[in-house]
């Protein structure tokens, strides 16, 4: 961790290290839209695939390093229409999803108040990019999903007090 802003800052990069669970590339099933994935990179990528069949076969990749790889290189005609539009609901959707699993939630709400940043060096928009002022929509889609459970908890917990009081 370093520090930023007088914050504590969390970067991660692919499925590596102690934060290697904040990666969509993190192998651990999650059921998405009725269905059961490998990890979250695949309900992402599935949504973004127009064809299909071609989005069949694609979900048959065994590693979801070589899964993203596959849909970086679509080309515009193999994508739906609105994909820049609805991505980042889609993958708010996802990682909902993902941290509905009791293990992985405890881990995103134990980083805290830390700034979460997906160090990628070549994406700029879910990471940091090469200059390291991309927009980071990973991370801060991690951080909402960090607060609307916080808030949930703490709702709950208010709830619960509401109840013994009587």
């Amino acid at each position: 961790m370093s520090n930023l802003e007088g914050k504590n800052v969390i970067k991660f990069y692919r499925a590596r290290g102690k934060n290697g669970f904040l990666s969509n590339l993190y192998k651990k099933p999650i059921i998405f839209e009725d269905r059961e994935f490998l990890c979250s990179e695949y309900p992402f990528q599935f949504g973004k695939i127009k064809d299909p069949e071609v989005r069949e076969w694609v979900m048959l990749c065994p590693k979801p390093h070589i899964l993203a790889g596959l849909a970086h290189s679509l080309l515009s005609w193999d994508i739906v229409e609105d994909w820049s539009k609805i991505r980042f609901d889609r993958m708010l959707d996802v990682l909902r999803a993902k941290f509905s699993d009791p293990d992985l939630k405890e881990k995103l709400l134990n980083t805290g108040d830390s700034i979460l940043i997906e160090d990628s060096k070549t994406d700029g928009i879910w990471g940091i990019g090469k200059s390291g002022k991309g927009k980071n929509m990973l991370g801060k889609l991690l951080m909402k999903v960090r607060d609307e459970l916080n808030n949930k908890h703490m709702t709950n917990a208010s709830r619960s007090k509401e109840v013994n009081k009587d």
